[in-house]
């Protein structure tokens, strides 16, 4: 089973394939995807990691509050998505 998980205050400069490698090391990972704002294309500095569910605990640990590229990372499961209503 496919877990997602939320990945917070990343640097700004981090790709997607660094997001990759630093979970890798604890769990097997299937995607990575930063986030980035729609009109200057920049990071903005969050992301989420599919990752097979066997050791997703100990990801989430091992990696929350850790420091990457200057930053202290904020990593937790990710919550279902509200769909948008519509104004019509």
């Amino acid at each position: 089973m496919v877990k997602t998980l939320y990945v917070g205050n990343l640097p700004y400069n981090c790709s997607e394939e660094d997001l990759k490698n630093l979970f890798s090391d604890y769990c097997e990972v299937n995607s990575a995807k930063i986030i980035a704002d729609r009109e200057t294309g920049r990071s903005r500095g969050f992301g989420f990691v599919e990752v097979e569910s066997d050791n997703v605990s100990a990801a989430i640990e091992a990696t929350d509050g850790k420091e990457f590229g200057g930053r202290n990372l904020r990593v937790n499961e990710a919550k279902e998505r509200k769909a948008a209503h519509s104004r019509y």
